[in-house]
């Protein structure tokens, strides 16, 4: 029996060998193809190998032993070959989740950086500033009624920020720990835009910015009222920051596909297009155009979109950004009230 063994192996590396290195030249050029691909094949390599290396010994003799040899063959082929495809469908799926799992955690992780960067900044100029003040006032260096009232309003709109700043903190840090609980009601768009804007007066104001909102249809929402005002403020009082003097920022409200649409227009000059889908990541600021103001009348962190996109996220809408004419146009999509 050992002998006939060794008589045959000849005849069957001559013919199932080249069957073997075929496949191996068939995966060289897969190698860059799909799994599923890869795997049918590897499957397929050792099943065509052993068919032909019993023909090959057989000399191509159907008996009935051969027969029944190929029925074999032909049906593992059927077995393996299903759920090798199977098989591979379901490693790439799961090596794609795991590829995008660990983009969106080292995104994640960017973002943090980024954030944990500019709050630190941002939070090391004011504290920098009150703490030169205090010490002024407190040396006596400085001391006449005026002055001294100079420096307690500085001290005042830099304690303003700070506090602005560690509330985009708290928001954030709710949205994205889940931990945001919406009060739903039927809440009326008019009295939500007219109190952002006039929240946002006396900073357009003092820019020079001239800020007007039209309206197609005065929609009712399902949302929570503080939330709402703090989309509607957020992109209001971004549009004032990046729009230069003399500019407009309009704010428009209506209905389109069954939905309540805000968007506001400002006059910033535009969005990079390699930028624009990263306007509304943590910290993101952008190119020195677009980067925030030390006006004292905002927060300065970077977190003002992030937040509104977080917050119209838990309202079950949509917020998107493009630019348009003279600079770009932010846009929320909000669902309406069930009557």
């Amino acid at each position: 029996m050992i002998e006939h063994a060794w008589h045959i192996l000849p005849l069957v590396l001559l013919f199932a060998l080249p069957v073997a290195l075929l496949g191996g030249v068939v995966l060289y050029a897969l190698r860059r193809g799909s799994l599923t691909s890869t795997l049918t094949v590897l499957v397929l390599i050792p099943v065509l190998a052993t068919l032909v290396g019993v023909l090959g010994v057989s000399g191509f003799m159907f008996t009935p032993a051969l027969t029944t040899m190929l029925f074999v063959c032909l049906l593992v082929g059927l077995i393996t070959v299903p759920a090798a495809i199977l098989l591979g469908r379901l490693i790439a799926r799961r090596s794609v989740w795991e590829r995008e799992a660990r983009d969106r955690e080292r995104a994640a992780e960017a973002s943090r950086r980024e954030l944990v960067a500019w709050i630190s900044h941002d939070l090391r100029s004011p504290l920098a500033g009150i703490r030169a003040m205090a010490e002024a006032l407190a040396d006596g260096i400085v001391s006449e009624r005026s002055e001294v009232a100079d420096y307690a309003q500085r001290i005042s709109g830099e304690t303003t920020r700070l506090s602005a700043m560690v509330g985009d903190l708290f928001e954030l840090s709710r949205i994205t720990a889940g931990a945001l609980q919406l009060t739903m009601s039927a809440v009326p768009l008019r009295d939500v835009v007219s109190d952002a804007i006039a929240a946002q007066t006396a900073v357009a104001h003092q820019k020079g910015v001239k800020v007007h909102a039209n309206a197609e249809a005065w929609p009712i929402v399902a949302g929570s009222d503080p939330e709402l005002a703090r989309i509607v403020r957020n992109l209001v009082s971004n549009a004032i920051r990046h729009t230069p003097p003399d500019g407009t920022v309009a704010v428009q409200i209506g209905i389109e596909d069954g939905d309540a649409l805000i968007s506001v227009d400002d006059s910033c000059g535009g969005i990079p297009e390699d930028e624009i889908g990263r306007v509304f990541d943590v910290a993101f600021r952008g190119t020195q155009a677009r980067t925030p103001e030390r006006s004292g009348t905002t927060s300065g962190g970077g977190l003002g979109l992030a937040i509104a996109k977080g917050l119209v996220e838990a309202h079950s809408g949509r917020i998107g950004v493009r630019n348009r004419g003279p600079g770009c146009r932010f846009e929320v999509r909000l669902p309406l009230a069930v009557p």
